[in-house]
């Protein structure tokens, strides 16, 4: 048999597998693979978190146990009205959901909708803490925009207060929440509080 021969016998050969392979669950390289299944679950598939420890996802948890919401409109928030005594307040913000959380101890107290930064700005990831407090602040970047409420987490400018709440990220890099979420969440921190920034 001569070489050309051989070649077109394995040529057709490979031709004869790859038309049934998916029939005979056949693969030329490696295990033979099923059929891809179609899911029969009715629990939404995991959301992919560029960066998460975990805080955010439960957080979303907590609130569909403590306020029976699965989701806010923009703009919404729920708040607890008695709150428990003892342990830290910490915020937990998810910047894949537009959502911020608010706890004292292991309690969720608060949940609001926000609008992080939008393309070609940044709401960083990571651990923080809030380092100032102002009721009432203009920004030096961004034409002396007001800032109420204004909780900053950074040296450059990164911090919560109340704006506006379109539903999708439109700030420079802050976090806007709410202008009543903004307040009831200025009243329950200090600085120093802890906050955790997933997305």
């Amino acid at each position: 048999m001569t070489r050309i021969s051989r070649i077109a016998l394995v040529g057709v050969a490979v031709l004869a597998v790859s038309a049934s392979a998916s029939d005979a669950k056949i693969r030329l390289f490696g295990k033979p693979r099923a059929k891809a299944q179609v899911s029969t679950s009715s629990s939404p598939e995991p959301v992919p978190y560029h960066w998460t420890q975990g805080a955010a996802p439960k957080a979303h948890l907590d609130m569909v146990a403590r306020f029976g919401k699965v989701g806010l409109s923009p703009g919404q928030y729920v708040w607890t009205p008695s709150q428990p005594g003892g342990g830290e307040t910490k915020i937990v913000v998810d910047l894949l959901t537009q959502m911020a959380y608010v706890y004292r101890g292991d309690a969720l107290i608060g949940a609001s909708t926000m609008s992080s930064a939008k393309t070609g700005h940044i709401t960083p990831y990571g651990y923080w803490s809030i380092l100032e407090k102002r009721p009432f602040y203009r920004s030096r970047k961004y034409d002396n925009a007001p800032m109420p409420w204004m909780e900053r987490i950074d040296n450059y400018g990164i911090a919560f207060h109340g704006g506006v709440n379109p539903g999708y990220p439109a700030s420079h890099g802050c976090m806007r929440l709410p202008m009543k979420f903004a307040e009831k969440l200025y009243g329950v921190t200090k600085i120093g509080t802890k906050v955790v920034i997933e997305g």
